[in-house]
């Protein structure tokens, strides 16, 4: 987001964390869900409701009037916060509900002590989205009905994950906001680590880490970077030997296919 919206963000998230304390914090999670995407398709909606010619209180009104007993009190706050505000382009309105929908689900997982598990899920589902090209199909086609890419989730995951994984899953099939499933479950991902302040590293390997060398690592990047961070391992025997190590932009690489990719540049330049 750019300059406007960040300080925009900000303050509505004030507003999100005085009214999440005492929120059913499920609920919040999917009713912002429900404003997002109904902005999403109603563009001339989300242009009344952005618009930073309109004065705030009609804006708000129109709100409270198209949302009252649609939503939960909470969610009708945070939404009247976030059309009261100015946003640099229309598209920032709906991208800051969803975001703090993800947030809720996250704070919901937190107050259950499965924010680990969540992190987990998700990074996990990823993992076979990728290795299953049939699965990511019946759930990346946008002519299919939400309602059964709804059922095949409660299907597949129902009972075996944490609700806040299958509400955010859930959430990205149905609301997939242009993005593909991988790097709309990385995104989440990335905003479930914050809930704790932590970076998420994803590390490939050749072989499964022991938990030895896992808390090896973690506390080397702890160390290195200055925050908590949360490890995502993937086996990829591709890597031949050693492990790289992705937080954000930067990548770690020890590997040997790394290494010999590192001479072939040397040498082309």
């Amino acid at each position: 987001m750019r300059g406007l919206s960040r300080t925009s963000l900000a303050a509505v998230e004030e507003r999100f964390n005085a009214v999440a304390a005492s929120a059913d914090l499920g609920r919040l999670a999917e009713d912002l869900t429900a404003v997002a995407d109904l902005l999403d398709r109603e563009h001339g909606l989300r242009r009344a409701l952005s618009d930073p010619a309109r004065p705030t209180a009609q804006k708000a009104g129109t709100a409270r009037a198209l949302l009252q007993g649609k939503v939960g009190d909470a969610a009708l706050e945070v939404t009247v916060a976030a059309v009261e505000a100015k946003w640099s382009r229309p598209g920032d309105l709906a991208d800051v509900l969803e975001r703090l929908a993800v947030v809720a689900s996250a704070a919901e997982a937190e107050s259950q002590g499965k924010l680990d598990d969540v992190e987990d899920e998700l990074f996990r589902f990823g993992r076979i989205i990728a290795a299953n090209p049939d699965l990511r199909r019946a759930l990346a086609d946008v002519s299919a009905p939400a309602e059964g890419k709804q059922q095949l989730l409660q299907d597949l995951l129902g009972g075996k994950v944490a609700p806040a994984s299958l509400r955010l899953i859930t959430q990205l099939a149905v609301h997939p906001r242009g993005r593909s499933l991988e790097s709309g479950l990385e995104q989440f991902g990335q905003l479930v680590a914050q809930q704790r302040q932590r970076l998420v590293a994803v590390v490939r390997s050749a072989v499964a880490l022991s938990e030895e060398q896992k808390q090896r690592l973690t506390a080397w990047l702890r160390t290195s970077y200055g925050h908590d961070v949360h490890l995502n391992v993937e086996v990829d025997p591709r890597v031949l030997g050693g492990f790289s190590v992705r937080i954000g932009d930067e990548i770690i690489d020890t590997t040997i296919v790394g290494r010999i990719e590192e001479v072939r540049r040397r040498l082309a330049g």
